[in-house]
């Protein structure tokens, strides 16, 4: 078994590994996964030494939870961290609904969104059952963004969430039921509103800090900095188009990438192919380099890309890579950058 870094999340007592899984494709968030794959991914990522997972509800109505949950279970409770998420509630399909949807495809649940208070409470009381575990370490307020609800739609949901969610997760935080409480979304702004109005321990931010985009670096991330708030990268390939590069079928945040972001990725391609560096590689390291980083979160479909990204986590790559991209307006001068020494940056709290 591979021993990978552990940093500490914020100001908590957590300790995340530098790479972590996230369940979102092995709960057949947009497309299927067989079974054994997703088992398969999760035991592939315990012997290569990962120890922090997450999942959702949204992840195929709770199939996600299941799968987790079924592996994770075989493992001593306290050798691994353990994020889930809540503002969707499940709830049964009719009998003829149901018969329509294949349960390797997704649970027989309709889901609606919930930030209450009792929402909350309710829906971590039903992932802990679908999981088949007795605790979670970290949940998370999912998708509170316009990106879900639109920017009217939003305003109601984030206060719903701040009036309703956050309390009671505060609360359960308070009682050491929980370790940690944060916000999951795809929206850095979103993040850095919580972060002013209430007391959060982390933010999974996907997507939003990664080789191709740097808006999160002006004001959102010095601020967790100075607070001792945690971030997660997930996401970190964008949608694959930073593992897969500029093909037909590279996908952009989960859809197909604009004309100006494809001639980005060629160029980055090619700084990477003049400084013999895979772009995977140096889209998996980048976000750690950042002090308020804890870890790096990308989706896995199967146990062959949970291996491949242990092994690019290990690539050498040097200074010159990232000045390059620095000079050709490629990456925000004011990034920090991994040391060319250190293949996976480790300050263990």
């Amino acid at each position: 078994m591979n021993r990978l870094p552990k940093r500490r999340l914020g100001r908590t007592d957590v300790k995340l590994t530098v790479l972590g899984l996230s369940g979102s494709s092995i709960g057949n968030l947009y497309r299927p996964v067989p079974e054994g794959d997703a088992a398969g991914a999760i035991d592939s990522g315990w012997r290569g030494g990962i120890r922090y997972f997450d999942t959702a509800p949204l992840y195929g109505n709770g199939l996600g939870e299941h799968r987790v949950g079924r592996v994770l279970g075989q493992h001593r409770r306290d050798r691994f961290v353990l994020s889930t998420k809540i503002g969707r509630m499940l709830s049964p399909l009719g009998p003829g609904a149901a018969a329509n949807l294949h349960s390797r495809t997704a649970l027989p649940f309709a889901q609606a969104y919930d930030y209450s208070y009792d929402g909350a409470l309710r829906s971590l009381d039903d992932s802990l059952q679908r999981l088949g575990l007795g605790c979670i370490d970290v949940a998370l307020i999912h998708d509170i963004d316009a990106d879900h609800h639109g920017p009217a739609g939003q305003k109601r949901r984030y206060r719903e969430a701040m009036e309703g969610a956050y309390p009671a997760l505060a609360k359960l935080r308070d009682e050491g039921v929980l370790k940690a409480i944060g916000v999951g979304t795809n929206d850095w702004r979103v993040c850095e509103r919580c972060a002013n109005d209430a007391d959060f321990d982390c933010f999974v931010l996907a997507g939003r800090y990664t080789l191709l985009e740097q808006g999160a670096l002006a004001s959102f991330l010095p601020l967790c900095a100075r607070k001792g708030i945690g971030v997660i990268c997930a996401a970190p390939f964008n949608s694959g188009i930073l593992a897969r590069g500029a093909t037909g079928s590279a996908k952009y945040n989960e859809a197909a990438p604009p004309p100006g972001v494809r001639d980005k990725i060629r160029r980055i391609e090619r700084v990477c192919k003049r400084h013999g560096v895979n772009m995977a590689a140096a889209a998996l390291q980048f976000p750690l380099a950042h002090r308020a980083i804890a870890s790096v979160l990308p989706g896995v479909r199967g146990p062959a890309q949970v291996e491949q990204n242990l092994r690019l986590f290990q690539d050498a790559i040097p200074a010159e890579f990232w000045l390059a991209l620095v000079s050709e307006g490629l990456l925000d001068a004011a990034a920090p950058v991994p040391k060319s020494r250190d293949t996976v940056p480790n300050t263990k709290g």
